[in-house]
């Protein structure tokens, strides 16, 4: 039978100001561990720590722009555009406009596996 996700979870964010991220599928609302979807509501200024994670993630950009910094430089998906990163690339989101983004996970995100670089940290 089909499983119905009346509501998302609210998950705790990293990063600076505070964003809200709503996870409709994943490791904290249905409990899935293969997959997460979640949608997230990204401040003007938003920045987090640099990260190597282990899962891959694919980001679709609903409304405003999403700076994706990459060893190789930086790009900034707008609105109706998306954005894959592998598992092991080093990446550091950030919205310096604000934005409203869904973020897909293979597997699921989790505190473990996203690996994050000390404060400071840099490429490499």
């Amino acid at each position: 039978m089909p499983q119905l996700i009346a509501a998302p979870s609210i998950v705790e964010a990293a990063g600076e100001p505070p964003k809200r991220i709503e996870e409709f599928i994943g490791r904290v609302n249905s409990g899935h561990d293969s997959v997460s979807v979640a949608r997230m509501v990204s401040p003007p200024g938003w920045t987090e720590p640099a990260q190597r994670p282990e899962f891959e993630e694919m980001t679709v950009v609903l409304q405003g722009a999403l700076r994706v910094e990459h060893e190789a430089g930086e790009l900034l998906v707008s609105a109706g555009q998306a954005v894959v990163t592998k598992p092991g690339e080093w990446v550091r989101y950030s919205t310096p406009a604000g934005a409203e983004y869904l973020a897909v996970c293979l597997p699921a995100f989790s505190p473990e596996t996203v690996r994050r670089d000390p404060e400071g940290g840099a490429a490499g």
